[in-house]
C-alpha cells in the first residue's frame, strides 16, 4: 500500500512539472521581457528615421505627427505597462495554486469513486486458497444450465446441475434436475438417492412421502447402494421402527471397510437403535478384508477440533470437498453435511464432480478440506471455520479432516 502512494504522488508531482510552470509565468514573464526590449528598439528606430525624414524636408510636420502617434500607439499594444503585467501575473499565481491543489485532490476522489481501493489492503495469506466464491460456482451453474436448454438430453449434465444447485442451497431448483437426470437416464440407485436427499430438503428433511418412495426404487436398482441404506435406515428411524433400521443400516457394514470410520459410525448408530427398541442384538462384524480403493474416489472422516465445538450451531452447514494438491485450487467435487453429523465419514469421487472434465481421477494427488459455514453459503467468510487434510493419493481411504482453524 505504501508503494502504490509513493508511486502516485511521483506521478501527480510528475503532472504538475509540466502544468505550473507556464502558469506562474515564469518563462512568459523572460520571453515577454525579450519581446518588449525588441519592440522598444524597432520603435526607437523607426522614430529617428521620422525625424530624419523631417529634417531632410521629405516629411511634412502633420504628416510626422500623425505616424509618430501611430508609433506610440503600436507601441502601447505591443508592450503593456508594468502594472499591467503584475496584474496579469497575479492570476497566473492564483491558478498555479489551484491547480496544485485540484489535480492531486481530483485524482484520489477519482480513484476511490471508480477504481478498486481494496486491492491496497492487505490481502490474507493464501487468499486464493481452497475456497471457491460463490460467483465461480453460480457462473459454472450457469453455464451449464446454458447448455442443457440447447442439449436437454444430457442426463449426465442434469445430475450434475442438481448437485452443484445442492451446494448452493437452491434446493428446488436441485429436485428439477435430478428429475430431468432421472426421466433422461437408465435407473442408478446413486442418482435416485441425491433425487430424494434433495426432495427431503425442500419439504423440512423429511424423509417420509415420496423421498421415501424414491429411496425403496433407489434400492431395487442396486439394493446395497449405501447412501440409500443409510435414508431407508433413517425413514424406519423416524417412524420408531428401530428394527427396520437396523436392518437397513446392518447391511452397510456388509459393504464398507470394516475398520472405516464410516463402518464406525453406522455401529454407533445401530448401537442406539438397540437401546431404543429394548433389543440385545447386536451389530455385525463385517469381515476383516482389505480396504478396497475405489478409482477415482478418496473417503474418510471429518471432524471438529474440540476447541471449537463452542464455536458452532447444531445446524451449521459442513462443505467437504476435494481438490488439486498442485495447480488450481477450485474443488473438484462437494459434499454438504451438518455440524451435528460430526464426525462424519464422507466419500468424495467422479460422480460428484461440480463441472464436466474435472474428475479426481484426472489428479495423481488431491487434498481434502471441510469447512463450518456459519452463513450456510458456499463462499468462505469471517468466522467459519475450516481445516485441510495432507496431500492424498486417488483412492485413499481413511483420510482424516481436522475442522481446526477459523477463517479470519
Amino acid at each position: 500500500m505504501t508503494v502504490f502512494w509513493v508511486i502516485a504522488v511521483l506521478l501527480a508531482a510528475g503532472a504538475l512539472v509540466f502544468v505550473l510552470p507556464p502558469l506562474l509565468g515564469r518563462r512568459r514573464t523572460a520571453s515577454g521581457a525579450t519581446q518588449d526590449a525588441t519592440n522598444v528598439a524597432v520603435y526607437r528606430d523607426q522614430l529617428r528615421e521620422l525625424e530624419a525624414d523631417v529634417a531632410a524636408g521629405t516629411l511634412a510636420r502633420d504628416r510626422y505627427e500623425d505616424s509618430r502617434r501611430e508609433l506610440e500607439a503600436r507601441l502601447l499594444n505591443d508592450v503593456p505597462t508594468s502594472g499591467t503585467r503584475a496584474r496579469a501575473a497575479k492570476p497566473g499565481r492564483m491558478a498555479a495554486v489551484a491547480a496544485g491543489i485540484a489535480i492531486p485532490l481530483v485524482a484520489i476522489l477519482l480513484y476511490f469513486a471508480v477504481g478498486t481501493p481494496d486491492a491496497l489492503l492487505p490481502q490474507p495469506a493464501g487468499g486464493d486458497g481452497h475456497g471457491i466464491s460463490r460467483q465461480q460456482i453460480e457462473g459454472m451453474v450457469d453455464r451449464l444450465s446454458a447448455r442443457l436448454r440447447e442439449n436437454p438430453d444430457d442426463a449426465t449434465g442434469w445430475a450434475m446441475l442438481g448437485r452443484s444447485y445442492a451446494v448452493l442451497d437452491r434446493y428446488p431448483d436441485a429436485v428439477s434436475a435430478y428429475a430431468n437426470a432421472v426421466k433422461r437416464s437408465p435407473p442408478d440407485a446413486q442418482l435416485l438417492a441425491d433425487y430424494a436427499d434433495a426432495l427431503a430438503m425442500t419439504q423440512g428433511r423429511r424423509l417420509q412421502g415420496e423421498p421415501e418412495r424414491i429411496i425403496a426404487q433407489a434400492l431395487k436398482v442396486d439394493p446395497k447402494n449405501v447412501k440409500a441404506l443409510a435414508l431407508a435406515g433413517t425413514v424406519a428411524f423416524e417412524k420408531k421402527d428401530f428394527k427396520g433400521a437396523i436392518a437397513h443400516w446392518q447391511k452397510i457394514l456388509d459393504v464398507v471397510p470394516p475398520d472405516s470410520d464410516m463402518a464406525e459410525s453406522i455401529r454407533d448408530s445401530i448401537a442406539d437403535a438397540e437401546k431404543l427398541s429394548g433389543g440385545t442384538a447386536k451389530a455385525k462384524a463385517a469381515p476383516k478384508l482389505a480396504a478396497a480403493s475405489a478409482p477415482g474416489a478418496v473417503s474418510g472422516t471429518v471432524r471438529l477440533a474440540p476447541a471449537l465445538a463452542a464455536k458452532v450451531a447444531p445446524t451449521d452447514t459442513v462443505f467437504v470437498f476435494a481438490r488439486p494438491a498442485d495447480g488450481s485450487r477450485m474443488p473438484l467435487a462437494v459434499v454438504r453435511k451438518q455440524v451435528r453429523e460430526l464426525p462424519a465419514a464422507f466419500t468424495l469421487d467422479d460422480t460428484m464432480v461440480m463441472a464436466a472434465g474435472m474428475k479426481l481421477s484426472d489428479h495423481p494427488r488431491l487434498v481434502v478440506g471441510a469447512r463450518v459455514s456459519k452463513s450456510g453459503g458456499a463462499t468462505p467468510q469471517p468466522g467459519d471455520l475450516e481445516g485441510l487434510s495432507a496431500p492424498v493419493k486417488v483412492g485413499d481411504t481413511g483420510v482424516t479432516v481436522v475442522i481446526g482453524t477459523e477463517v479470519r
